[in-house]
């Protein structure tokens, strides 16, 4: 008898301590966001329609003087021609992050349609189809994202030079969009006083959940000071406080923009 009693005091407790312990856990469940709409549909510009590309291109070692040689013969032609609805925002070799590297990004005004019109156009161009078969001989790898801007970025412009630029990459945790958009809006406010702020990117295709922000600097040491003075301004600190929870991996590269680049 005593141990049935004793049995059903620890059945009890037990019961007892899990549903304390399922409604302490249910504290910090995320609740679900009723939203109707896409985060892209949220988060991106409304007034105008633009697509972005982003190529990251690894090079040979040996080859990549020839790469960007036969980039600068051809990527700026495609950017020039009114016929093609494309820009080339920027074209750069990584220096500090991945070595012998390419990153390109490209503008298309128009959205979906205009990228369908480029590519389809590019395939009966046979200066571009030559230089694809003479790129594919001097590159190791290569992979895309297409990308969205965030609404509350400015629009990628030409740049005078010399600078340096920054992409600094995020991978953020799924169904966390929304939370680092809202954070960033007001970030960009502290960040904007030196005009080092180039642009601010979400993926679509390719890599889901991360974020690229295009930074530009004249050198390493003032990209360590302005990034340091940001810590003075307030509420710079919350920002990171709440927002590096929401990462899962980030990098950083350091480029060296092309010859050929519109952002110098």
């Amino acid at each position: 008898f005593t141990c049935v009693v004793l049995q059903r005091s620890l059945t009890s407790l037990s019961l007892a301590g899990f549903r304390e312990d399922s409604w302490f856990k249910s504290l910090f469940v995320r609740k679900v966001d009723p939203r109707k709409d896409a985060h892209s549909h949220l988060l991106a510009k409304k007034e105008d329609n633009n697509l972005y590309k982003i190529q990251f291109h690894n090079v040979k070692p040996e080859c990549l003087d020839a790469y960007n040689e036969l980039c600068e013969d051809v990527l700026p032609s495609i950017h020039a021609d009114p016929e093609y609805p494309c820009e080339l925002v920027g074209t750069w070799n990584t220096w500090y992050g991945d070595q012998d590297q390419a990153v390109h990004l490209w503008r298309y005004r128009g959205g979906y349609p205009a990228l369908t019109e480029v590519m389809n156009k590019l395939r009966q161009n046979k200066e571009f189809t030559d230089y694809r078969k003479e790129r594919g001989k001097m590159l190791l790898s290569r992979r895309n994202q297409l990308l969205l801007e965030f609404s509350f970025w400015n629009e990628p412009v030409p740049r005078s030079g010399p600078n340096i630029y920054e992409l600094r990459s995020y991978q953020l945790r799924p169904g966390t969009m929304i939370e680092w958009g809202n954070y960033w809006a007001r970030a960009i406010e502290i960040r904007q006083q030196n005009h080092e702020a180039v642009g601010g990117f979400f993926s679509q295709i390719g890599s889901l959940y991360q974020v690229h922000h295009l930074w530009a600097y004249k050198d390493l040491q003032s990209r360590e000071d302005i990034r340091n003075a940001a810590w003075q301004r307030e509420g710079w600190d919350e920002v990171v406080y709440y927002t590096v929870p929401l990462i899962q991996h980030m990098e950083s590269r350091i480029m060296i923009p092309m010859k050929s680049s519109p952002t110098k």
